[in-house]
């Protein structure tokens, strides 16, 4: 009998085992940032400005002249007794150096997604794991008979036991 408990309990052990397989992906999480970067930058360039021309003649009783710069130019001569004085500009193109800035504006977003759920994935057993199915079916059935053997064998002892 005790041969007997000890088979049923090996066989219970072995029902309970199961075979099968889970793999875990990753459950659903988001992030979102935004990261803007501002870059300036300061170039030198050169701006031409024009001076218009501007002519201006003047009569006067004095002595001759000239008179010239690198904007204008003055000529004075004397004529019948009169100074003939006469100023003209010259068509110049002067550079001046201007900073010219110029903003860069990027922003990127970064946006960080991960899905995780559960995917169960079949596979074909091995001889070991079939083995291991039918036996749990048979050892279940086993166990059934052998409940039933001993309510049998204990009531059939109790019932002979009292009718002596």
């Amino acid at each position: 009998m005790k041969i007997f408990s000890y088979i049923v309990v090996l066989l219970a052990l072995l029902a309970a085992s199961s075979c099968g397989t889970v793999r875990h992906t990753p459950s659903v999480t988001d992030s979102t940032r935004v990261e803007v970067r501002v870059e300036r930058e300061f170039i030198r360039d050169t701006a031409y400005i024009e001076l218009p021309v501007i002519i201006e003649k003047r009569a006067t009783l004095d002595t001759a002249s000239t008179l010239e710069n690198k904007y204008a130019k003055s000529e004075a001569s004397v004529s019948g007794g009169v100074l003939h004085h006469s100023l003209q500009t010259k068509p110049v193109r002067e550079p001046v150096i201007v900073q010219n800035e110029i903003v860069y504006r990027d922003s990127l977003v970064y946006r960080d997604r991960v899905v995780r759920e559960d995917v169960y994935i079949e596979k074909e057993l091995t001889w070991w794991q079939r083995f291991r199915l039918k036996l749990g079916s048979v050892s279940l059935i086993l166990i059934v008979i052998a409940i039933l053997y001993l309510f049998l064998y204990f009531f059939h002892n109790n019932l002979n036991s009292k009718a002596l």
